[in-house]
């Protein structure tokens, strides 16, 4: 296969630096190799041993873990599904897997995680007659030239959505609808639309009675015509009709139509099929939508793409059909919608799905818009027993209505963002920025004061939803961000204005793109120099640079593409154009700047070829890889440790080609080896980097996971950690924290990437700590909310690898600071459910968020708000972890918030008063747990003498009583018992010393007169109470000396009342 081995390959213009006598032999050996060489990258090395590279136990890595950033606006979703019975419950599919709602559409949780193996969704289905099998086609159907992913078949559940099981049909690769029988959930039909980039025979409708067990193939047409839409008659599911679509997607153009395009009808439960053509359009017809109305079945709908398509419909069950409405809005862009459904319950009520969700009352005369959400409609599903419960799926995500699409549920919910590509700058917090697919561009902060990312802490930064954004990573006021055919826009952070500095302004939509000067990719890249940040380059056909914000702009270099003219044309045919940008070829689609100099600039082009300039432009090689055949340069990685060595992202996914391939040169191009030792087979690459920290150190973005290489991309080792399966857009190493761009679940980041640095050391230990991370105090913390994005866990967050973990032997931890005073402390067998940690065999991890402990309160009594401990001033700590006979030492730094400027004496300060009150804290609520124990026992001596015996004692103890009484009163509120009690109950020293302490601990310093005056004097007032207390201990001697002149007996059963 093609994930096995090494191949070196030679560049055309290697040979011009050999001398003529070499260039002969090598070019003898070369041929040779060429006529021995396999046709396809596919073909397994059989000569050359396969190279071995370097693998470690997955158990030194187990604990490294990845956290959603968001943002939590939906991405694109063309599957949906309710359930019968329960219209409060959905299913959405989108890039990102299958998703749930209990609460119509309030909130949605992902129930494929773990069980699917790819993650485009094309159809879902639930069976009416047990909604507890539901059944999920792969392979999104209305396929883009941009962010289309393909699938794997069809998984089922029976446990409504728990547990998924696969089911096969593994070639399909694209699935447009499944339809089940309503009366036996085993009895189910499959619409394979199947790939868009190739022939294949693996088209047509299967067929399974056993519930997807085996499959029979039913019907097919031919390669190149698949399912775009299957209808079953509800009240006779024995009758099927089933929409053909003759499709192909090239890179340069979208082929929707030919003879294959066709309706059939089965009548036989699928058995069977004739075609159906009775007044249906005679040319040539495109990509069709068929719906048989469940209210009246002898009506069918059929949304046709033709010269004279539109609404079509069928009032006798497909014998004879007729043109209902022309109407453009209903056809427009035809390949990327064409979705009709008929109203279950009102024979005359159809819905059309296209930019804008219609719905016609009429008998399909006239319609009306819904409003959506969101544009780009794929897919409704309308409860037939509650009608005006219905689920939506568009690009902006899925939305439920409770009355017939008036009102809709949220997309801002959803994490399903698919991503083009990622950049990040120097802020604290660091922001992460790219262009979401049919939305805005996005500049999210990576961590937030507060509990967790939201929708408040993203925002638009110009250009759209394909956009590269550009600036100075250290100042980015101006931020440069792109937009389909070439539009970039400089966004200014300042006035939050964007302004339009394309090279050449022009109308591109509905353009040919053979009659424009600069031809653009929908997501042309943009970069700023990393040696001169004012530098922008902006990639067409040419790449142009501009150094006074696009004021003027340079061509740097002549084509660097094939410029083949007959793929430069219109983007769409034969019956409907496309001329939105996506189709547009011959273009730079990935430009790369050494870090090393700004002198050598590497560009990839969309069809294959690969440029170098070490001039800066002023002269062009071709170090376009050998023996690739058509593809795609869709990254390039110049190694940030060696100037010679650079990495290519090349794949082939446009010519129905899924293999990986990754390409290293180490001598600028001239000779490449291709390195994909153990990447799955149809795992094709997106991205490469190499770890800024760590020569050789990989990383590889595919379309399903994360790989990692620790030996220069020689072998590759899975690194999916908890990152969902999804297609993996991009990759960015910020610090030591690794940024992930995905196709359907938005941003990830990987905090800590120290672990990998030590493996060699970690994999001969059989105890090792890992170099933690330094910590940030700010107001970031991190919650268990699945409803927004994540903060890092806050603190630090210490990673340590015990080979073989023995439960008997004790484990500490240490935290100290300068002065070696011990600050936290944890330990396996602590007794505090706060200072308990866990181990186990492999990797683990603790976390401390630089708190002391907390004060121990209070037994019985809600201690009020703040009760938490502070927090350690920044500076130079160390930890310490004992594990049986080894400890290991590690030197640590708490840093300050760097938005903040104070200094360290005013950290100083702040602790020292925080530690003061701590101090007054302990000591009174040790104070008045005694008070209370002292209490209990005053109260059961009386409970066990006869008062008129002890009269004298009992008089002693209810003064000591009234005493303590008066005391509690001042210190503690025993009638809190909730937070909400604050409110209700007078709050006492305790409560308002627990404020300020809190107050004070929640703010960055300096700490001000006011809160220093407050703290002084309330711990003044406390410790007047205290005195009380401290008096109270002449009562008790004399009770004492009481009980023993009295001869109070020591035990003795309570006397009855």
């Amino acid at each position: 296969m093609a994930n096995r081995g090494v191949n070196v390959y030679l560049t055309p213009s290697t040979f011009i630096l050999i001398e003529m006598k070499t260039i002969r032999l090598l070019g003898a050996l070369a041929l040779s190799l060429l006529l021995l060489a396999p046709d396809s990258f596919a073909q397994r090395r059989k000569r050359n041993q396969e190279p071995q590279g370097i693998s470690y136990d997955t158990a030194l890595y187990n604990a490294m873990e990845f956290r959603l950033v968001g943002p939590f606006r939906g991405g694109r979703a063309t599957a949906v599904a309710g359930v019968v019975q329960d219209p409060m419950t959905y299913y959405m599919g989108a890039t990102g897997g299958v998703w749930k709602t209990d609460n119509a559409g309030e909130s949605w949780y992902n129930v494929s995680d773990g069980y699917f193996n790819t993650a485009s969704v094309g159809a879902i289905t639930v069976s009416e007659s047990d909604p507890n099998v539901v059944y999920v086609g792969m392979g999104e159907a209305p396929v883009r030239g941009v962010m289309t992913s393909h699938g794997d078949g069809v998984y089922k559940s029976t446990d409504g959505g728990k547990t998924w099981e696969h089911m096969g049909l593994d070639r399909t690769r694209q699935i447009s609808k499944i339809v089940v029988d309503p009366r036996n959930p085993d009895v189910v039909l499959v619409g394979a639309q199947g790939s868009p980039y190739g022939a294949t025979k693996d088209r047509g409708i299967y067929r399974s009675e056993d519930g997807g067990s085996t499959w029979t193939k039913v019907h097919y047409i031919d390669e190149n015509s698949g399912i775009s839409d299957l209808s079953m008659d509800m009240t006779n599911p024995r009758i099927i009709y089933a929409a053909y679509w003759d499709h192909r997607r090239y890179p340069w153009k979208v082929q929707s139509g030919g003879p294959g395009s066709s309706i059939w009808k089965s009548v036989d439960g699928g058995e069977t099929w004739n075609k159906l053509s009775e007044g249906l359009p005679k040319g040539v017809m495109g990509k069709i939508g068929v719906s048989v109305s469940r209210a009246n079945p002898n009506k069918v709908w059929a949304i046709i793409e033709a010269e004279n398509g539109g609404l079509y419909r069928s009032d006798n069950g497909g014998k004879n059909w007729r043109l209902i409405n022309p109407d453009r809005l209903l056809r427009a862009r035809s390949w990327y919608y064409m979705h009709i459904l008929a109203h279950p319950t009102d024979p005359e009520s159809v819905f059309v799905m296209n930019a804008p969700l219609v719905q016609s009352t009429d008998n399909g005369r006239t319609f009306v818009n819904l409003n959506t959400p969101h544009g780009d409609n794929h897919q409704l599903w309308v409860n037939p027993e509650h009608p005006e419960y219905m689920i939506n799926a568009n690009d902006g995500g899925a939305n439920v209505t409770i009355d017939g699409g008036k009102n809709w549920s949220t997309q801002s919910n959803q994490p399903t963002a698919q991503f083009y590509r990622v950049n990040v700058d120097n802020q604290f917090p660091y922001r992460i920025y790219g262009g979401q697919q049919d939305n805005s561009s996005v500049s999210i902060a990576s961590r937030v004061d507060g509990s967790g990312i939201t929708n408040e802490d993203f925002y638009p930064v110009g250009g759209c939803e394909s956009a590269y954004s550009a600036f100075d990573p250290d100042d980015p006021q101006y931020v440069y961000s792109g937009c389909y055919q070439g539009i970039i826009d400089e966004w200014n952070a300042k006035t939050e204005q964007t302004k339009d500095v394309m090279a050449y302004p022009f109308q591109g939509l509905g353009t040919n793109p053979a009659d424009v000067r600069y031809r653009f990719n929908w997501n042309a890249p943009i970069i700023a120099s990393k040696h001169d940040p004012s530098v922008i380059y902006h990639a067409g056909n040419k790449l142009l640079k501009t150094s006074n914000r696009g004021i003027t702009w340079e061509e740097i270099s002549p084509d660097l593409t094939k410029n083949d003219s007959t793929h430069i044309s219109w983007g769409g045919g034969p019956i409907t154009n496309e001329g939105a940008g996506g189709e547009i070829y011959h273009v730079i689609y990935y430009v790369a700047e050494s870090p090393h100099t700004p002198d050598v600039i590497y560009t990839g082009a969309d069809d294959g070829l690969l440029h170098i300039t070490k001039d800066g432009g002023e002269s062009w090689t071709n170090i376009t890889i050998p023996n690739t055949g058509d593809g795609m340069v869709n990254q390039i990685e110049v190694s940030p440790h060696t100037p010679g060595t650079v990495y290519v992202a090349f794949n082939k996914y446009k010519y129905n080609d899924f293999t990986p391939h990754i390409f290293k040169s180490t001598d600028y191009g001239q000779t490449w080896t291709r390195l994909v030792n153990g990447i799955e087979p149809e795992a094709h690459v997106r991205v490469v980097r190499e770890d800024p920290n760590q020569k050789d150190l990989l990383y590889a973005g595919t379309e399903t996971g994360l790989y990692v290489s620790f030996d220069g991309g020689i072998k590759w080792n899975n690194f999916q950690q908890n990152l969902p399966i999804v297609p993996i857009t991009d990759l960015m190493i910020r610090d030591n924290d690794l940024v992930v761009a995905t196709q359907g679940r938005a941003f990830w980041v990987m905090d800590d990437l120290n672990p990998l640095y030590e493996f060699d050391e970690a994999n001969t230990s059989s105890f090792y700590v890992f170099e933690p991370e330094h910590a940030i105090r700010d107001n970031a913390f991190r919650s268990n909310s699945s409803s927004m994005g994540q903060n890092p866990y806050p603190g630090f967050s210490v990673m340590y690898y015990i080979k073989e973990n023995i439960d008997s032997i004790n484990m500490t931890v240490d935290f100290k600071d300068a002065q070696g005073n011990v600050v936290r402390h944890f330990a396996t067998d602590a007794e505090k459910n706060d200072e308990k940690i866990k181990k186990k065999s492999g990797m683990n991890r603790m976390n401390w968020n630089l708190s002391v402990p907390n004060p121990e309160g209070v037994e019985g009594i809600f201690m009020g708000l703040g009760a938490g401990g502070h927090r350690v001033a920044p500076g130079n700590y160390t930890v310490e972890i004992s594990y049986g006979d080894e400890m290991v030492s590690k030197q640590i730094e708490v840093q300050a918030d760097p938005r903040w400027d104070a200094t360290s004496a005013q950290y100083a300060e702040q602790e020292r008063l925080l530690e003061t009150l701590r101090a007054s804290i302990d000591e009174l609520q040790t104070v008045a747990t005694d008070l209370r124990s002292i209490r209990a026992q005053v109260n059961d001596l009386k409970a066990r003498i006869d008062k008129e015996e002890f009269e004298s004692v009992h008089e002693m103890a209810d003064s000591v009583i009234e005493e303590i009484d008066t005391i509690e009163d001042l210190l503690i509120q025993p009638n809190q018992k909730t937070f909400q009690d604050v409110i209700n109950f007078p709050n006492k020293l305790e409560a308002q010393i627990l404020h300020i302490y809190g107050t004070i601990d929640g703010i960055q310093p300096p700490v001000t007169d006011g809160q220093k005056q407050r703290a002084q004097d309330i711990m003044s007032e406390v410790q007047v109470a205290l005195s009380q207390a401290e008096e109270l201990d002449g009562k008790l001697q004399e009770l004492m000396e009481l009980i023993r002149t009295e001869e109070v007996p020591f035990i003795a059963a309570k006397k009855k009342k």
